[in-house]
Formats: structure tokens, C-alpha cells, sequence
């Protein structure tokens, strides 16, 4: 016999499947149908708890990008990291390690794409960029323009990772670009894609 899950257990498995669910079929093809079956209950039940689709999503990408933040703020937590040359190396270290996880990456990719067409779900993101900038150009003591750089090649490897890039170096164009974004010479080290 299973035991009983708690309510805080039950949304937890929830997000985790409606995680699944929105890698796989992205924000326009995923429904809470889809997310209820994912996750094992009734549609009803998924409506009851987090009232939209747009909600639910939103809620998925804010768990992703808080345990991005908290990974990043946890690496800048020793003084000696924050400001050693080597901080963004470590940082893209960390972020590779987070997004090994494909629906991590594939999730946060879906927010910034749905955030077109769905102002809640800019506002996620907008606020995830400005915490994130905040957080960099705080806790390391950067300029504006080393900030910009780190999230946009972070921008560029999510891009990247999600095309496979790295499986088709018989584009020798598209190879060079992969080997700087994913290689040391760009603080990134490659994650092993799927």
C-alpha cells in the first residue's frame, strides 16, 4: 500500500511532471491534460491547484530559474570565488551542471519563447534576468558589459544545447561556433548532451 502524499508532496510531484510535460511539448502544446496524465491525477485536480495553464507554466519556470539563481548565489557565497579571475569559469561550470538536466534547459528556452505572446510569462522572465544581472554585477564586482557577456553566451549555449549542436560537426561553421560557446576558451566547459 502507498502512503499517503501531503499536499506540498503532491504539487511538488506536479510541477516535477508539468517540468516533463513542457520540455517535451512545449508551452503551446502542452495542456493540463497533458500535465495531469504526466503526473498521474485528474485535470481537474491540476486546474484546482494551480488555476491556469499560464500559472502552472509560470510556476515551473520560476522553480527552474530559482534553482539556477540559488546555484549561482551559493558558488558566489565564498568571497574568494566572487573574486577570483576564474569566478566565470566556475559559474559556467555550475550552469552546465544544472542544465545536464534537458528539462531544466529546455523549460527555461520555452519561457523565453512563450513570453512573447504571454505577459505574465514575460514579466517570469524579465524578472529572472534582472536577478540574475543583479546578482553577477553584485557579488562579483563586474562591470554592466561582463554581466551582458555572461548572459548572453549563457543565452547562446542554451541555443545551442537544445539544437544538438554538438552532434553535427559536419557543419564546420556551426562546429567553430559550438567548440568557442561550449569549449574553455568561452568559460563554458561542454556538458555531455543526450
Amino acid at each position: 500500500m502507498r502512503a499517503r502524499l501531503s499536499a506540498a508532496e503532491r504539487r511538488e510531484m506536479i510541477l516535477e511532471a508539468a517540468g516533463r510535460a513542457f520540455s517535451r511539448g512545449g508551452y503551446a502544446g502542452t495542456s493540463t491534460d497533458v500535465v495531469a496524465l504526466e503526473a498521474g491525477v485528474s485535470q481537474p485536480y491540476v486546474v484546482r491547484m494551480f488555476g491556469t495553464k499560464a500559472d502552472l507554466f509560470q510556476e515551473v519556470f520560476d522553480r527552474a530559474v530559482r534553482s539556477l539563481l540559488a546555484a549561482f548565489a551559493a558558488e558566489l557565497d565564498d568571497p574568494e570565488v566572487a573574486a577570483s579571475p576564474e569566478v566565470w569559469k566556475r559559474l559556467g561550470g555550475v550552469y552546465n551542471s544544472l542544465v545536464e538536466d534537458r528539462d531544466v534547459l529546455v523549460v527555461l528556452l520555452q519561457g523565453f519563447s512563450a513570453a512573447a505572446g504571454h505577459p505574465q510569462i514575460a514579466a517570469a522572465a524579465r524578472r529572472f534576468v534582472s536577478a540574475l544581472y543583479t546578482l553577477l554585477v553584485e557579488r562579483t564586482g563586474c562591470d554592466p558589459e561582463r554581466a551582458r557577456e555572461f548572459i548572453a553566451n549563457g543565452m547562446l549555449l542554451n541555443a545551442l544545447l537544445a539544437m544538438n549542436a554538438t552532434e553535427h560537426a559536419d557543419d564546420p561553421a556551426l562546429a567553430a561556433l559550438a567548440e568557442c560557446a561550449l569549449g574553455q576558451d568561452c568559460g563554458f566547459d561542454a556538458p555531455e548532451s543526450e
